[in-house]
């Protein structure tokens, strides 16, 4: 298949090749999918051909960077998967504190590129998430609450175009097309290189604190009340899941349902003690509390080992304004009744820097939100694929009455319903679709939490 693109210089692989299998495996193990080719990019200029050979052969695409998502939009059957996973490198510049980041990059990496320089980019809570994905989606982490999404951290985008132009998008040039991939997905085209705002950190006081699930309800009525006032340094969610029945969690506690605090701060370690202490101390003891100081790249790889690629996922996400008592107490009952012990819900924190952005000044609309939801089932055996969508799917269907209407778009897995995507974005999905008939009147980009081209 070496001839299948022209002037495509990566590798291509096909279902004849004996690692097929490997390369078109998904972090998602529930889905299975068989492309046609899969084209491992080694630059834009791969991309570009891939981009026109998709479009010329009407291939069906799909775009896989850090190869992340949950509901294997990196992969698609009988079409072609433009895989970028190999074009990964960093460049930061202390003296601007930026980094230009390729698409095939994870959180990892770009923290070990910018750790080097005291300096992260607010980017999700996992080392193994895709820098691309999440970004395009908008993207939240430990430093969200000081310094906003990731793509209000985004500075300048490179787009491989559906007719095979590259373009650079910023304020200036291209800024329609700027403003869609800030929380538009993937439905504009092929970036190509990120660059970001980069923020000081360096070490942090962080980790796990987890409380026993009986002191569940008080754990998060605290939390709901504590994190409105907290300092912005403070990024802290809350989580209702079970102790993991492996080392290092100890033993007399695996498998023990349980609510946990999870965060970093970035500040002064003594500053961060204190300020937990103030939460820890009106609250009962907790099974284990593992905050202390560490580095940056520390917390924010904590739990990869746990969620390693091939896993059974199922996704529900929502936006939430508020969380009342009774909202609570629905998320207590469900959660005990999760299928398995990697099974979750997460809150996060949508407030301070988030909500001194303009609702229209990006797509990412939720500025008036106050957590950020998401319901994850999850478990290493396939016997499990149908109990994990049945929980999901009860345990939101409990909790959506005290929500938003709209989702976080990655939190959201691929059967939502027909109007959930426009529903997640408000009123700046009029103004999406007219950029997508714009920059992809076809729909060539349409293996995503799609949005129409509408003139």
């Amino acid at each position: 298949m070496g001839d299948a693109i022209q002037g495509f210089r990566g590798r291509m692989i096909g279902p004849s090749d004996k690692d097929y299998d490997e390369a078109r495996a998904l972090y998602n193990g529930m889905i299975d999918r068989r492309p046609k080719l899969i084209a491992c990019c080694t630059d834009a200029a791969d991309v570009i051909a891939a981009v026109n050979y998709a479009r010329d052969n009407k291939l069906r695409v799909a775009i896989r960077g850090g190869g992340h998502s949950g509901p294997g939009f990196g992969s698609c059957d009988d079409g072609l998967v433009i895989d970028l996973s190999q074009m990964r490198s960093v460049r930061v510049d202390p003296a601007t504190r930026t980094a230009r980041v390729e698409p095939g990059c994870t959180a990892a990496d770009l923290d070990h590129a910018t750790h080097a320089f005291g300096l992260a980019v607010p980017l999700g809570i996992v080392g193994s998430t895709g820098v691309a994905g999440l970004t395009l989606g908008g993207g939240t982490g430990y430093l969200t609450r000081k310094h906003g999404l990731s793509v209000d951290n985004l500075l300048e985008v490179d787009v491989v175009l559906a007719d095979g132009t590259f373009v650079t998008a910023n304020k200036d040039q291209h800024a329609d097309l700027f403003w869609a991939v800030r929380g538009g997905g993937g439905n504009f085209g092929v970036v190509t290189s990120f660059l970001f705002q980069a923020h000081p950190a360096r070490m942090v006081f962080a980790g796990p604190v987890f409380w026993d699930a009986k002191d569940a309800r008080q754990v998060m009525a605290a939390y709901r009340d504590f994190i409105a006032k907290a300092p912005e340094e403070l990024g802290l969610f809350v989580g209702l899941k079970t102790v993991p029945p492996t080392d290092p969690f100890p033993k007399e506690h695996w498998n023990k349902r349980a609510c946990a605090l999870i965060g970093a701060f970035n500040g002064p370690i003594v500053d961060g003690q204190k300020l937990m202490a103030s939460l820890l101390d009106k609250l009962p003891a907790p099974l284990f509390n593992w905050m202390g100081e560490m580095p940056w790249t520390a917390i924010n790889s904590l739990f990869d080992p746990f969620f390693p690629k091939g896993l059974q996922w199922y996704w529900k996400g929502d936006f939430v304004k508020a969380l009342p008592d009774e909202a609570i107490n629905a998320h207590v009952a469900n959660a005990l009744k999760a299928p398995t012990p990697l099974c979750l819900m997460h809150l996060y924190p949508i407030d301070g820097a988030v909500r001194r952005v303009a609702k229209d000044a990006t797509p990412w609309s939720a500025r008036d939100a106050s957590f950020s939801m998401v319901i994850a089932g999850i478990s290493p055996d396939p016997k499990d694929a149908q109990a994990l969508k049945s929980w999901g799917r009860a345990y939101w269907e409990a909790v959506h009455p005290f929500n938003q209407k709209g989702a976080y778009v990655n939190f959201m897995d691929a059967d939502e319903a027909e109007n959930r995507v426009e529903l997640s974005y408000g009123d700046n999905y009029r103004r999406l679709a007219s950029i997508k008939a714009k920059y992809d009147p076809g729909n060539l980009f349409r293996v995503n939490q799609n949005i129409k081209p509408q003139a």
